[in-house]
């Protein structure tokens, strides 16, 4: 396994929340890119606070750091491909400007994602025809994602019409596996499904991003019962950084070196950061990711990330 196979990256929202800007609005991007690199990870994502192409560019450099993707929340069976795509090539210009790797689509038609809802029992489905539009219109996206040198990965997501493992089979079954890749989330579809090995066994071979999201059980539960919200779950302290919680991380990551997986990995966690204080966990993490996942490889020596 070449130590350039696999990046390690940790996401901004650890820092900032796109979905709530008020919490953690004091940690600046000097002071993140500063703790990823404390930290000894490779690269990010971009949050919603990042700066101009230029700009972000300069601050990458100056700490030798890498763009990993972004977050694009689309609304195909809302808006119809056409406006979407407009949007979508504005955003891939920009992830095509600081050296991305992938675009990171949602479908947010319906979400509960961002509202009051039980997160746990009032997601969106889809009609048939709904999922027609969705998986041609993220086709088309696909390949415009192409012409920036991009690879679209789907993000599944609690809250949205593709959380389950059935949802995605169902996506990856009609979409065109030339154009539309899929995101693996750790956190997502154990909250969903109660198993993260199904999905990544079975759609390992679209699978060209992956996000690794602990879960704290207890809390999982705790949630679950109260029927709060995406937001209130994670402001609960539902999920948290690898090493904190009860997803053992060896088995996915034993899969992505058994296939020769190529691309990023990037630990993502939705907390609070005036509870869970960003570097302390960024350290937490990569303290276990050191003593448990690097040691791993199919010729039994050490991986590094440098």
């Amino acid at each position: 396994m070449s130590n350039q196979d696999i990046l390690w990256g940790i996401a901004p929202i650890g820092w900032r929340n796109d979905d709530i800007p008020e919490i953690g609005a004091e940690n600046t991007l000097s002071h993140l890119l500063g703790d990823i690199v404390v930290a000894g990870f490779q690269g990010t994502e971009v949050g919603g606070f990042f700066p101009e192409a230029k700009v972000l560019n300069k601050e990458l450099k100056l700490r030798n750091l890498k763009i990993a993707g972004q977050w694009f929340s689309a609304f195909i069976i809302r808006d119809g491909i056409e406006e979407v795509s407009t949007a979508f090539h504005k955003y891939c210009q920009y992830l095509q400007d600081v050296n991305a790797a992938v675009a990171v689509v949602s479908e947010q038609t319906y979400s509960v994602q961002g509202t009051d809802k039980n997160v746990f029992s009032e997601k969106p489905c889809f009609t048939d025809a709904e999922w027609k539009t969705l998986c041609e219109g993220l086709n088309e996206l696909g390949k415009i994602a192409e012409q920036y040198g991009l690879k679209l990965v789907f993000h599944h997501h609690m809250g949205t019409g593709v959380q389950t493992l059935a949802e995605i089979d169902r996506l990856m079954e009609n979409t065109d596996s030339n154009h539309v890749h899929l995101l693996y989330d750790t956190g997502h579809i154990y909250v969903s499904d109660g198993d993260y090995m199904t999905l990544l066994n079975k759609h390992m071979d679209r699978i060209k991003h992956v996000h690794f999201k602990d879960t704290r059980r207890n809390e999982m539960e705790d949630c679950k019962k109260q029927g709060k919200s995406f937001m209130q779950s994670f402001l609960s302290g539902m999920f948290t950084v690898p090493g904190d919680g009860c997803i053992d991380f060896t088995e996915p990551y034993k899969k992505l070196l058994e296939c020769d997986y190529k691309g990023w990995i990037v630990i993502e966690a939705e907390q609070d950061p005036s509870v869970a204080h960003p570097l302390e966990y960024a350290l937490l993490t990569r303290k276990y990711i050191d003593e448990n996942l690097l040691i791993l490889s199919k010729s039994g020596k050490a991986v590094t990330t440098k």
